[in-house]
């Protein structure tokens, strides 16, 4: 097995730069078409980084479950789970996020890099509430970073 462990050896295998149309869609806050893509999605993986390690939790619900507050924040509920509350823990000590949402009857996945906080203010999360439950926490989402992806992994996929 040959092992690729330089910047150099790397950048010589995948020696084309990405392509105009493949960097110029990101954008450091969420356009009108992006935020159409959250509000139509009811699936998100959550990724997080922490001393322990990475953890990537998938998040979801009827769409529109992440709210958008204005065009640099999100709003994720945390809905009831399993308790290990590990991608929260890493908010903590490392408020560093990525978000991919997928949206059902397209292959475009769409990504979103940012800084996290937990919240616990009581009025938002009844902005949350579901049949009179609200979260315990919310995690609020500093966009840095979005991005649509398109359809290419999906299609290879199957789903």
């Amino acid at each position: 097995m040959s092992i690729v462990d330089t910047l150099a050896d790397l950048e010589k295998i995948y020696s084309i730069p990405p392509t105009k149309a493949s960097t110029i869609k990101e954008a450091a806050f969420l356009t009108a078409a992006y935020r159409r893509l959250i509000e139509v999605s009811p699936f998100a993986v959550l990724a997080t980084s922490g001393p322990e390690g990475l953890d990537c939790s998938p998040r979801g619900d009827k769409p529109g479950f992440v709210h958008i507050k204005d065009e640099r924040t999100l709003v994720m509920p945390d809905r009831r789970g399993n308790n290990r509350i590990d991608s929260l823990r890493n908010i903590l000590r490392d408020p560093r996020v990525a978000l991919l949402f997928l949206i059902p009857g397209s292959g475009t996945t769409f990504r979103v890099n940012g800084k996290a906080v937990i919240s616990a203010d009581p009025e938002l999360l009844a902005s949350f509430a579901v049949e009179g439950k609200p979260p315990r926490t919310a995690i609020v989402i500093t966009v840095e970073a979005a991005y649509f992806q398109g359809a290419r992994a999906i299609v290879r996929s199957g789903l």
